[in-house]
């Protein structure tokens, strides 16, 4: 098995040695990438993210990826195995495998597996990110037990795994779970996909900026946020302000949560989901956004469904559903791999 990294070629090389087995798994974003080393009891043992950089380019960003592996890596060296890696990323096709002109990372089209296996020996898989946080509430989060429910990752921008009768939705096309692509306003915000109106461009963290910076401009509210210029604003000072009774960072959440719990209700009316869970660090905003989204949900709702329907928060950090949800879909792909190989057919 590949235990060792050999940091004179950057790659992992062949050692026979009897260690603990492990997984990396890797959840690219569009602000910021986590990795993080999960065991074989998906015990998470190392975490940690950095600045995903996307306008960089692809090749740099895998420079710097592969670099911050080996870095993690060495520490764990002595007692542990690498026997594969998992990657989420936004705008992945499950049927071809590669990264196809994600929105919020300029890329275009990347076959990221070959790419990495320029530095690495080892298995890897790939898995869209939002999918890759149903399989972690699935197997070890909220949704533990659940056949139907709906992961929302409202991050950069709106992704969505969408699990039915117990398995992830992948669709005709390997794209099924693009609610974030979905167009809620005709000719409304431009969208980083090309086109306008998406419902990402209203309900995530850029979203949200967009929106204050609109009311700053239509209400004549006192705000200390007028102090501020869009590049300096981000989400998180945007809740903070509204812990402290900001009127526009108020009306920026409760504008986002209409949107936002409209949106919900449809998503219900497609799926009849028993629950849909909510993650990213815009969720992260004590009450400030859950309370105004349920209200909107329930009133936007068809009757049949009120009531029925949980609306949850993950119970992880940002990243790691994404994270043990690659390392749970690495680790399949390394199994179903090691049974096709053994498979002996009888001719006689």
């Amino acid at each position: 098995m590949i235990s060792k990294i050999d940091l004179t070629n950057n790659k992992m090389v062949n050692k026979n040695l009897n260690k603990e087995k492990i997984i990396i798994g890797v959840d690219i974003g569009g602000t910021n990438t986590v990795i993080g080393i999960v065991d074989f009891n998906y015990n998470l043992l190392f975490e940690d993210s950095f600045p995903t950089l996307p306008n960089n380019g692809i090749n740099t960003f895998v420079k710097r990826l592969v670099t911050r592996i080996n870095e993690v890596f060495l520490i764990y060296e002595n007692s542990y195995s690498l026997e594969g890696i998992g990657v989420a990323a936004p705008g992945v096709n499950y049927l071809s495998n590669t990264i196809e002109s994600p929105a919020n990372l300029n890329w275009g089209n990347v076959d990221f597996i070959e790419i990495m296996k320029n530095y690495f020996h080892t298995p890897i898989s790939l898995i869209n990110d939002a999918n890759a946080a149903a399989l972690g509430e699935q197997n070890f989060g909220k949704a533990k037990g659940m056949k139907n429910f709906i992961v929302l990752t409202l991050g950069t921008g709106l992704g969505a795994g969408i699990v039915v009768d117990g398995n992830l939705l992948y669709g005709e096309n390997g794209f099924a779970g693009e609610i974030g692509h979905t167009i809620i306003e005709i000719n409304g915000r431009q969208c980083n996909c090309g086109r306008n109106g998406c419902l990402e461009t209203y309900v995530s963290a850029t979203g949200i900026k967009k929106t204050v910076f609109n009311l700053l401009c239509q209400d004549n509210d006192k705000s200390e946020l007028r102090n501020l210029n869009y590049e300096d604003l981000n989400s998180k000072q945007i809740s903070e302000f509204a812990i402290h009774n900001d009127p526009i960072a108020l009306k920026a959440f409760d504008y986002t949560a209409e949107i936002l719990g409209k949106a919900m209700a449809n998503m219900v009316a497609f799926f009849d989901p028993q629950a849909i869970i909510l993650s990213g660090g815009l969720v992260n905003a004590d009450n400030l956004l859950l309370e105004p989204t349920y209200k909107y949900f329930e009133k936007y709702l068809l009757n049949f469904y009120k009531g029925k329907v949980q609306i949850l928060v993950s119970g992880f950090h940002n990243g790691e559903a994404a994270v043990l949800g690659a390392c749970s879909f690495a680790l399949k792909s390394i199994s179903n791999a090691q049974i096709d190989h053994n498979i002996v057919i009888d001719n006689d």
